[in-house]
C-alpha cells in the first residue's frame, strides 16, 4: 500500500495548502468589512459581502471535511483496511478510489446511501 498512501499524502498536501489559502481569504474579508460601512445589500453590480462570506465559509467547510476524510483514508491504509468496503468488506474497485482516493464504501453500497 504504499503507493496509496503516498497518493493520499500527495492529496492531503495539497488539499492543506487549499484550506489554509480559503481560511486567509476568509480572514482578510472579514478583516475589511470589519472597519467598512459598505451599503451592499442595494448594490445593483453583483452579490452582497454576506452572500459572498457565505459562499467562502461553506467552500472551506467542505475542503476541512474532504481533509479529515483524507486523514481516515491515511488511517485506514496503516491499518490495513484501505481500500475494502466499510459496509460490505468487499474491495472498492480500484476506478473508485482512483476517482475518490478517501472512499469508504464500494460503489453499490454507497449507492445504498
Amino acid at each position: 500500500m504504499p503507493a496509496e498512501r503516498e497518493r493520499l499524502e500527495r492529496d492531503r498536501a495539497e488539499l492543506t495548502t487549499r484550506v489554509r489559502t480559503l481560511q486567509h481569504s476568509f480572514d482578510e474579508m472579514v478583516a475589511a468589512s470589519r472597519d467598512s460601512n459598505a451599503d451592499d445589500e442595494h448594490d445593483p453590480e453583483g452579490a452582497t459581502i454576506a452572500f459572498e462570506r457565505a459562499q467562502l465559509v461553506a467552500v472551506l467547510n467542505q475542503a476541512t471535511a474532504d481533509l479529515d476524510e483524507l486523514d481516515a483514508a491515511v488511517r485506514r491504509v496503516d491499518e490495513g483496511t484501505y481500500g475494502a468496503c466499510e459496509r460490505c468488506g468487499l474491495p472498492i474497485a480500484p476506478a473508485r478510489l482512483e476517482a475518490r482516493p478517501a472512499a469508504r464504501r464500494c460503489i453499490g453500497c454507497a449507492a445504498l446511501g
